[in-house]
């Protein structure tokens, strides 16, 4: 049977991601900068393991048995009290929130719920590809708004939708998507004056804010900006994870916004799982229970920290002495963005880096449409120290190659 002649206009349009595929590569050899895979060795596998035996032996008739769609009520307990203590939102309750698997559900439901064909939704110039991938199997239009140190640019926005009223499809802008703290993947954070402004555009144009905020307890340096949503939580729908924060196996995600967002949500993602597993929540509500979260990850902030300054060198030691190079110094989380002379094409440069055993993702791979082909996404957080500096090496000999090979002079 052609199965391809079965397959639906969203299946056919489907693109496998580059960050999957470079993840089944297993050449213990190879040193990759791909993927943002959190350390193993952060993850609390002793505690969780006790607690685990807990949760399945005491609590079976709950852990062993469907759950709600909405998710665990003591789970949800234990983030209200987390956000009430470290974010300053309060006065939520558990019909705020829904528990996802993973942010990546989140952002499939975010799609499922608010875009269609005839739909406008705003993405930064670069945008988390898995994002883009989410709302791309809605098929809607997009509106690309360039992502600098300064955020995103409000000008350019407000003149898109400007554009919309004019052709009265204003209504049709649904939501602009911005990852607010050390983004995936430029590393870069939003300042509040800027996160302030797109509350005003918001407001005066009618559309919602898709807050998406994996990396924000992963700071090292610099001083906290509040949350969108912390602002203005009817406005705004916020995403977060417990992936890079505890473990991103436990597969445990949170949409937090306004009741009527949240039980629209809850009715879509019926029909795409059911329930979450209520293994992983309760596990996860019975580590916050006993343990402080924000504690058990200074360790690990540690870690990331000195890995980053680490990368940072290596970088600054053999890719420095290019003219126009740069790279965004970031404050947190797990990523930074490396922008090459404009004559270096960043995938067609892919092979010769895996044949040096060094992996990256290519910048082509974080853009909607006219991709930036001389960038890349590296991440610091799972290599070694000693496969930071090897791996940069590595890099620097993969340009200086593809440049002798194109006549490129650096």
């Amino acid at each position: 049977m052609n199965i391809e002649s079965k397959l639906s206009t969203t299946s056919k349009n489907i693109k496998s991601s580059i960050i999957r595929e470079l993840l089944k590569i297993s050449d213990p050899a190879m040193i990759s900068f791909g993927g943002g895979v959190p350390d193993p060795e952060t993850f609390p596998r002793e505690e969780l393991a006790v607690i685990a035996s807990e949760v399945v032996s005491k609590e079976y008739k709950f852990t062993l048995q469907y759950g709600t769609t909405e998710g665990d009520d003591v789970l949800k307990k234990q983030y209200i009290r987390l956000l009430e203590e470290h974010e300053n939102i309060k006065d939520l309750n558990n019909d705020n929130l829904l528990i996802t698997v993973g942010s990546q559900q989140a952002l499939y439901l975010a799609g499922l719920t608010f875009l269609d064909e005839e739909s406008y939704c705003g993405v930064t110039r670069p945008v988390y590809l898995a994002a883009a991938s989410a709302f791309a199997q809605r098929n809607p239009k997009f509106i690309s708004v360039n992502l600098s140190e300064k955020g995103i640019d409000t000008d350019y926005l407000e003149s898109e939708l400007i554009k919309l009223r004019e052709r009265n499809e204003l209504h049709k802008f649904k939501f602009m998507y911005v990852v607010t703290n050390f983004h995936n993947p430029a590393g870069i954070t939003m300042p509040l004056d800027n996160r302030k402004k797109l509350i005003e555009l918001a407001e005066k144009y009618d559309f919602i804010i898709l807050e998406d905020d994996p990396y924000g307890a992963l700071r090292f340096e610099g001083t906290k900006v509040p949350s969108i949503f912390s602002m203005n939580s009817e406005r705004v729908i916020m995403l977060n994870t417990f992936s890079k924060i505890l473990s991103p196996g436990m597969r445990i995600g949170v949409i937090i916004g306004n009741t009527q967002a949240i039980r629209r949500m809850a009715m879509a993602k019926q029909a795409v799982d059911l329930c979450c597993s209520p293994v992983t929540q309760r596990l996860t509500a019975r580590f916050l229970e006993r343990y402080d979260l924000f504690e058990q990850i200074k360790p690990t902030i540690e870690l990331y920290k000195h890995k980053k300054d680490v990368f940072m060198k290596a970088m600054q030691d053999n890719l420095g002495d290019i003219k126009g190079v740069s790279w965004t110094k970031a404050e947190g989380g797990l990523f930074t963005w490396l922008t090459l002379p404009q004559q270096i094409d960043t995938m067609e440069m892919f092979e010769m880096a895996k044949k040096e055993k060094v992996l990256y993702i290519p910048g082509e791979a974080f853009f909607v449409d006219n991709p930036l082909k001389n960038t890349m996404r590296l991440s610091f957080c799972l290599p070694t120290e000693e496969q930071l500096v090897e791996g940069m090496k590595r890099l620097r000999r993969t340009i200086d190659k593809y440049c002798a090979a194109k006549g490129i002079k650096l």
